[in-house]
């Protein structure tokens, strides 16, 4: 069978998602997900500094096979940007001191794997997450790092070439939807497809 461990990282230079995703076979399960916080620290050194060795240590306790991470992060503020680039690099090097194989994912690409749209929010992203995995109420985070992080390696599942974690297979968002009931033919479009999967999650 087919196993694998998948650490997630949404990089950031306060608040880091991270998420680690068990894959066996078709089905994909949560280990962990949460946020490390820096945004006490002084100076964005001491920042990506804790960042690092928080990431080598997590490597270390959890022995992830594969790395995926968002990249491409684009900002009206080049200032911004730098810092956000400085935090991939800081992740990116921590996976490379742990051998750990990379996978760069895009923000929209990310978004598309999980909601079908591109352009979804991070609250529709979570909420299909939360659907997905079947992950308790009282168990979202508040910071939605966490639950970027989890997409993140959830896109990876997917880019793996594995259906979605469904009794029945599903091989993409569209047709897990309409076996659960949650789109119909009518929902042609990816927001029409998400608005119809959101519709139906509060029935």
């Amino acid at each position: 069978m087919d196993t694998c461990r998948i650490l997630g990282i949404d990089p950031g230079t306060l608040f880091m998602g991270y998420a680690l995703l068990d894959v066996k076979g078709k089905q994909a399960s949560i280990v962990d997900f949460g946020v490390l916080d820096v945004h006490k620290l002084d100076g964005q050194y001491a920042r990506l500094q804790k960042e690092f060795f928080f990431l080598q240590d997590l490597i270390d306790r959890q022995h992830p096979t594969t790395l995926a991470i968002e990249t491409q992060f684009v900002d009206k503020n080049p200032q911004t940007m730098i810092k956000i680039v400085h935090a991939q690099g800081v992740a990116i090097a921590a996976a490379l001191s742990r051998d750990l194989p990379i996978n760069e994912y895009s923000p929209m690409k990310i978004k598309m794997a999980i909601t079908g749209n591109g352009h979804a929010t991070k609250e529709q992203v979570a909420d299909m997450l939360q659907r997905f995995l079947h992950i308790p109420a009282e168990q979202m985070p508040k910071k939605l790092d966490a639950t970027d992080a989890l997409a993140i390696a959830y896109c990876h599942f997917l880019q793996r070439g594995l259906p979605l974690s469904d009794e029945h297979g599903a091989k993409d968002w569209t047709t897990f939807a309409k076996r659960k009931g949650l789109a119909t033919t009518a929902a042609t479009t990816p927001n029409e497809r998400l608005l119809a999967a959101l519709k139906g999650a509060k029935k």
